[in-house]
């Protein structure tokens, strides 16, 4: 479901997402404030259900032969997931996610092989998304652990229980119980 570029749109820079060292996404280089891939999905329990449908309706679609009202009406729901999608996602990734689906021809029924490409081209976007999702949470955990041990090794002598520092954060004990 491509849209033609609005005039204001297609006259504007195009938006360019840099992962700086952190794993955080930078919009637009230096000038832009940090943004993770996280934060640009509004609504990720929608985003997730939609992925999971996606994926199970590209798996019909190879499984079994379609007939012309089922491709039509396949073609309405690809449209329609993306739109969905659209509502659950930040102005940077619906950009996106814009230029990147194949649009099908108006009043025109798609063939299965036409369906399976712009069902796989979403299934592997959404993938993506998840994929870079994961990665800048995993980051962010990581960039946290460091922050901990860099304010541990500022303790003064004493604030720290003997032998803590050569224990994995997730390993000291935080209570009597652990």
């Amino acid at each position: 479901m491509m849209n033609e570029p609005s005039k204001d749109q297609s006259e504007q820079e195009p938006q360019v997402l840099v992962v700086g060292p952190n794993g955080i996404a930078v919009e637009g280089g230096a000038e832009g404030g940090e943004k993770s891939v996280a934060d640009m999905v509004e609504q990720p329990a929608k985003v997730m259900r939609i992925g999971s449908m996606i994926r199970q309706l590209l798996d019909e679609v190879k499984a079994a032969p379609l007939d012309e009202a089922s491709r039509a009406r396949l073609r309405e729901i690809h449209q329609s997931s993306i739109k969905e999608l659209e509502d659950g996602l930040a102005p940077e990734l619906i950009g996106e996610l814009e230029r990147l689906s194949l649009p099908f021809v108006e009043d025109e029924v798609p063939s299965e092989a036409e369906l399976r490409i712009a069902q796989a081209q979403l299934v592997g976007w959404l993938e993506g998304l998840f994929h870079g999702i994961q990665t800048t949470l995993f980051a962010q955990q990581m960039a946290a652990r460091a922050q901990l041990e860099q304010m541990r090794r500022a303790l003064p002598a004493g604030m720290v229980p003997p032998g803590a520092e050569d224990e994995p954060p997730s390993r000291q004990s935080s209570g009597p119980y652990l």
